[in-house]
C-alpha cells in the first residue's frame, strides 16, 4: 500500500510544481525531454498551439485531484500507450550494436551504425512542418500520427523478413539505413504526440503529459532493449526460464520485430476510429489567430539564432560540451562484451538505474528550478569528467576482476553506472531547467526544441567519432608475422592461416579517454565563466525584439 501512495503523491506533488511554473513563467516546455505550460497572453506563437478543451469547462486549480482527472484518465492511457511505442523503436536500436559485436563487427561498422539516433538530434528540421500542415477535418495531430505509426508498423514487418540474416552477414550499410528510417519515423511521431498531449488534456492536467512521456518511454525502451536482449540470449533463457538448455534464445530479431509490427498497426487502428481530436477553440484567444506558414517559421527561426549572440555563444557551448564524454558512454559497454561480459548481463544494468533516473530530478529540483540551474551542470561536469578515468581503471581491470570476484564485480559495475548516471542525469536537468527558464514564449515550444536540438547534437556527434577513431588509433600485431598488423581483414585471416591471433598492442580505447579527459579539463576552464554569464544575463537578451515589446507593454498597462 505504501508504494501506490507515494506514487501518487509524487505524481499530485509533480503536478502542482509544473502548472505553478506554468502560472509564473508562461513558457511551454515541448518536449524533447520536458513539456507542460502556457503560452504568453499577448503574443503571437510563432507554432500555433491550440488547446482542445475550453478553459471554462476545465476544474480551477483549486479542485481536487480526483474531479481534475475526471475525462482525461483514458486520455492519460492513450498518451503513456504512444510514448510506450515510441520507446521500441529506441530499444532495439541501442540492442543491435551488441548483437553486431558478438557477430565480429569492427568499431567503425559500429561507428556507422551510430548513425540511426541522429534523428531525434535533427528533428527540429521538420517540426514546423508537423505542426503547419495538416488536415484540419481528420484532426492536426492524426493527420500525421496516423500514418505515421502505420509506417513504422509496416516497415518493422518488412524488416522482420530479413533482420536476422544481415546482422550475421554484418550488412552494417543496410541495417543502417534502414533503422536510420525506423527512427525518424519514430522521431516525426513524437512530435505529433508532443503536440497533441498538449490540446487532448485539460489545462489543470498538462503537468501528467511530461509524466507519460518519461514513463511511457522508458517503459518501451525497456521491453525494446533489455528484455529483448535477455530473451534473445540462450544463456539467459537456459539459466533463469528452460529446464532443458538450447542453443538459442525464447526470441528471434524477427519475431519481436513483427510482433511489434501488429501491435503498432493495431492501436494506430484504434486511435483512427475511436479516438477523436477536438477541434482548435473559436472563442478568439492566441490560438485562434491566423496560423503561422512555414516558411515563416524557418525564416523566424534562423533570424533568432543569427540575431541574438548569447544564442550563437550558448550554441557552441552545448555543440562541444560532450566532447570529452563520446568514448566512455559509446564504447565503454562495448569494450565490456569484448572483453567477455555477457551482452543480457549489461541489458540488465538498466534495471537498477531507473530508480536513480526518477528519484534523482526530485531531489535536485530545488537547486534547478533557482535562478542559477546551471551551477549545478558546473557542479557535476568534473564529477562526470572523473568517471572517465574510473570507468576506464575498471574496464582495464575487467579480465581480472571477472575471474577473481564474479560476484562482486557486477556490484561493483552497478555502482560505478550508478554514479556515471548521477552526474550525467544531474547535468541533463541542470540544462532541461535552464532551456525553460530562457525560452521565448513568443516562439511556444520551438525554441525549447532547438535548444534540445543542440544539446542531442553535442552528445551525439561525439559519439559517432569516437567509435569511428578506435580501430584508428589501435594497433595490433600478429603473434607469427611481426610484420602484419591485423589491419584488415584480410590480414587477419593471413594470421590466422599462419597459426597465429592478432594481439592488440596499443589499445585506442584508452587513448580516446585520456584525450577526451584532458580535453574536458580545457573545456571546462573556457566554459565555466561563459556559462555564468549567460546565466547572470537579462531574460531580454534571449528574446526575440516583438517578445520584448510586447512584454514592455504589458508593464506599461500595469503601471
Amino acid at each position: 500500500m505504501f508504494l501506490p501512495k507515494l506514487l501518487k503523491n509524487l505524481l499530485v506533488s509533480y503536478r502542482r510544481n509544473t502548472q505553478s511554473k506554468m502560472d509564473t513563467e508562461g513558457v511551454f516546455r515541448k518536449r524533447p525531454k520536458i513539456q507542460g505550460g502556457e503560452e504568453d497572453e499577448d503574443a503571437v506563437p510563432l507554432v500555433d498551439v491550440a488547446d482542445g478543451h475550453d478553459d471554462k469547462s476545465a476544474p480551477s486549480r483549486s479542485t481536487g485531484e480526483g474531479t481534475c482527472l475526471e475525462g482525461d484518465r483514458l486520455n492519460l492511457a492513450i498518451l503513456l500507450g504512444m510514448y510506450l511505442l515510441q520507446g521500441i523503436p529506441l530499444g532495439l536500436s541501442s540492442a543491435v550494436p551488441m548483437l553486431l559485436l558478438n557477430k565480429g563487427s569492427s568499431y567503425k561498422q559500429q561507428a556507422e551504425f551510430s548513425l540511426v539516433y541522429w534523428p531525434f538530434s535533427l528533428k527540429l528540421l521538420w517540426a514546423p512542418l508537423v505542426d503547419c500542415l495538416y488536415c484540419a477535418k481528420f484532426g492536426r495531430r492524426k493527420t500525421w500520427l496516423v500514418p505515421i505509426q502505420y509506417l513504422l508498423g509496416v516497415f518493422m514487418m518488412l524488416l522482420s523478413h530479413s533482420v536476422d540474416a544481415w546482422i550475421t552477414q554484418l550488412y552494417i550499410t543496410r541495417l543502417t539505413a534502414l533503422f536510420f528510417v525506423l527512427n525518424f519515423l519514430a522521431a516525426t511521431q513524437d512530435i505529433a504526440v508532443d503536440g497533441w498531449a498538449l490540446t487532448m488534456l485539460k489545462r489543470c492536467n498538462v503537468g501528467y503529459a511530461s509524466t507519460c512521456n518519461t514513463v511511457g518511454q522508458t517503459a518501451g525502451y525497456f521491453f525494446g532493449y533489455v528484455l529483448f536482449i535477455a530473451f534473445e540470449s540462450a544463456e539467459f533463457c537456459n539459466n533463469y526460464i528452460r529446464s532443458t538448455p538450447q542453443p538459442y534464445g525464447i526470441i528471434t530479431f524477427s519475431g519481436f520485430l513483427y510482433f511489434w509490427g501488429w501491435i503498432f498497426i493495431f492501436s494506430t487502428t484504434l486511435i483512427a476510429i475511436f479516438k477523436k481530436e477536438l477541434p482548435p477553440p473559436s472563442n478568439g484567444g492566441a490560438a485562434s489567430n491566423s496560423k503561422p506558414g512555414v516558411r515563416r517559421t524557418y525564416v523566424e527561426l534562423w533570424h533568432l539564432v543569427v540575431s541574438k549572440p548569447a544564442i550563437r555563444m550558448f550554441a557552441i557551448i552545448l555543440l562541444t560540451a560532450k566532447i570529452s564524454f563520446g568514448a566512455n558512454d559509446s564504447v565503454s559497454g562495448l569494450k565490456l562484451i569484448e572483453y567477455g561480459i555477457p551482452k543480457e548481463k549489461l541489458a540488465m544494468l538498466a534495471v537498477p538505474l531507473i530508480p536513480v533516473q526518477i528519484v534523482l530530478p526530485l531531489l535536485i529540483s530545488k537547486y534547478t528550478n533557482g535562478p542559477r540551474p546551471m551551477d549545478v551542470y558546473l557542479k557535476a561536469y568534473p564529477y562526470r569528467l572523473l568517471m572517465n578515468i574510473v570507468v576506464g581503471t575498471f574496464v582495464w581491470y575487467t579480465p581480472v576482476l571477472i575471474k577473481w570476484i564474479p560476484v562482486h564485480y557486477y556490484l561493483l559495475l552497478v555502482l560505478m553506472y550508478s554514479l556515471h548516471q548521477i552526474a550525467s542525469n544531474a547535468m541533463y536537468v541542470a540544462g532541461m531547467a535552464f532551456f525553460a527558464s530562457v525560452s521565448d514564449p513568443l516562439f511556444g515550444g520551438t525554441y525549447m526544441t532547438l535548444l534540445n536540438t543542440l544539446s542531442n547534437l553535442g552528445s551525439s556527434w561525439p559519439s559517432t567519432v569516437a567509435l569511428l577513431a578506435v580501430d584508428w588509433l589501435t594497433s595490433k600485431q600478429c603473434s607469427t608475422q611481426p610484420a602484419n598488423s591485423c589491419w584488415e581483414k584480410d590480414d587477419e585471416q593471413a594470421c590466422k592461416s599462419a597459426m597465429g591471433t592478432c594481439v592488440t598492442t596499443w589499445d585506442g580505447y584508452y587513448v580516446e579517454l585520456a584525450v577526451s579527459t584532458v580535453v574536458g579539463v580545457a573545456w571546462y576552464w573556457w566554459a565555466q565563466q561563459r556559462i555564468r554569464r549567460l546565466q547572470s544575463m537579462d531574460s531580454a537578451i534571449w528574446r526575440h525584439a516583438d517578445s520584448t515589446t510586447a512584454d514592455n507593454t504589458r508593464s506599461g498597462a500595469r503601471r
